[in-house]
């Protein structure tokens, strides 16, 4: 009777796991919102995803949309996605803290929802850059180059995580350097070119002598060197971070831009994928908090960096 039972409970067992396997969800309908798809990052985000999408399920449907930084239209396209029966959401949060009411909404709806780029209330998880270690090899690329003495500009920007994150990196480094002297960091260039160029010949016309840049990401930096060249001021070591395509034709050219600490949106995109897919199956991320590293792209390896539009 015993080996009965024993042989019983063994069949069981063995007929339990086609059904355990059937039991698996897969992800086959995305929703995911970014920014704005007239920035690259946001192209190579959406383009890492969809490739990471379909290679889990090739009939999975894919839909990508932006929200041009509008909370508004953001709340509306996660409301779509919930009405369209996704069972994940990529978001990238027009506002961190307001979005909570409509990923809680996505959430109860049985929907795993994962943050990219920026840190996003409600979200079961968040994919970004260390945006901390970015702005340390950012700046510590300035003492270097400074050789520890020198009179330092942080360009800010909006004061969203990322940001904040970058500036502490930065000041992290300089204070390393007794000789180093931050002559402003509290600026914001608003995170564009034109920012940048503004707050730059700001600076330019206050301090005579300026040594280095830190600039929050490489649009400010662009526009901190038009600003230089402009008011005629040489001699200035310019890093910032993103890695973007403008940067790297900023490194191969005559510029005063040295260095970027590099994103990989891509890979951010990639990685929320996986989270997502282990989510809609009960398995949670060891941490909430994703932290992809960032390497810092310089004039010496631009030719070797693999950059936001390269093929994959």
């Amino acid at each position: 009777m015993r080996k009965q039972l024993v042989a019983l409970a063994a069949a069981a067992a063995v007929l339990s796991l086609p059904l355990a396997a059937q039991a698996q969800q897969q992800i086959k309908s995305v929703g995911i919102t970014l920014g704005t798809l007239g920035n690259p990052f946001f192209v190579a985000l959406a383009k890492g995803a969809e490739a990471k999408i379909k290679a889990i399920n090739p009939n999975a449907k894919v839909t990508a949309l932006s929200a041009d930084y509008d909370l508004n239209k953001q709340f509306s396209q996660i409301d779509g996605f919930i009405a369209a029966g996704v069972n994940l959401i990529l978001v990238n949060a027009a506002d961190a803290k307001a979005i909570e009411p409509a990923l809680v909404r996505a959430k109860k709806a049985g929907i795993a929802v994962v943050g990219v780029d920026v840190a996003a209330n409600g979200a079961d998880a968040t994919v970004q850059t260390d945006n901390v270690q970015a702005g340390e090899i950012a700046c510590q690329f300035i003492v270097d180059k400074l050789k520890g003495q020198g009179n330092v500009i942080i360009q800010n920007g909006p004061q969203v995580s990322a940001v904040i994150d970058r500036v502490k990196g930065c000041k992290d480094m300089l204070k390393k350097a007794p000789g180093i002297k931050i002559l402003s960091d509290d600026q914001d260039a608003k995170g564009t070119r034109e920012g940048g160029l503004n707050v730059m010949q700001g600076h330019l016309t206050r301090f005579p002598k300026v040594d280095a840049v830190f600039a929050i990401n490489d649009p400010q930096a662009v526009g901190a060197d038009l600003a230089a060249k402009q008011l005629n001021r040489k001699n200035i070591v310019i890093t910032a971070v993103d890695g973007a395509p403008d940067i790297e034709t900023a490194l191969k050219t005559d510029t005063q831009v040295q260095a970027s600490a590099s994103q990989d949106p891509y890979m951010i995109a990639q990685k929320a994928v996986e989270i997502g897919q282990d989510l809609l199956n009960g398995k949670k991320p060891a941490q909430q908090m994703v932290l992809l590293p960032s390497k810092l792209v310089t004039r010496d390896n631009v030719k070797d960096y693999k950059g936001w539009a390269a093929a994959r």
